[in-house]
């Protein structure tokens, strides 16, 4: 039988046990046509790009199937009568990806949306970037000019003092 990996969105008003229920409902329809479900992942409640059908949020799961062309036909018509589901995508794919998807893999690590630092527009650079090393001595080496005009104008200063000192020393 054709392998086939399905993801649908979800309304956001519902819960996750619900969203989870209605994974089970399409399960049991592909199972009633002689097919199976291996791996079913729930992804939780992710934000979208943009509005469908005036949610911003939706509960986003993962099934991949191994059923018959007719099993697939049916299980799409019941998410198109379903008015929980949002969108679907019923992809068909050579084989079944084993363990997690890039999805919960990206969630296990942290790293699902790239930090934003300052105002760079989402993209991280790396700490030893050479690049970024020019740029780290120059700011270093505005201390050290800051500080050396601070010894300069205090040089002068200490300069001016004893001379003034000195002046006022050999007048007495």
């Amino acid at each position: 039988m054709p392998f086939y990996e399905t993801v649908l969105i979800a309304r956001q008003d519902i819960t996750a046990a619900q969203a989870d229920g209605l994974v089970e409902t399409f399960e049991k329809v592909i199972s009633d046509q002689g097919g199976t479900v291996p791996k079913k992942e729930s992804w939780g409640l992710r934000s979208m790009a943009y509005k469908i059908k005036k949610n911003r949020k939706g509960h986003y799961a993962l099934m991949n199937i191994d059923a018959p062309a007719a099993a697939i036909q049916e299980m799409e018509r019941q998410m198109h009568l379903n008015e929980d589901v949002l969108r679907h995508l019923v992809t068909r794919v050579d084989e079944l990806e084993e363990g997690p998807s890039a999805v919960l893999r990206a969630k296990d690590r942290g790293d699902a949306r790239a930090r934003r630092n300052d105002g760079d527009r989402g993209y991280s650079k790396p700490a030893d970037n050479p690049a970024d090393k020019p740029a780290a001595a120059a700011k270093e080496d505005k201390p050290e000019k800051a500080a050396a005009a601070d010894d300069t104008d205090a040089k002068a200063k200490a300069a001016d003092a004893p001379v003034e000192d000195k002046d006022a020393g050999d007048a007495t």
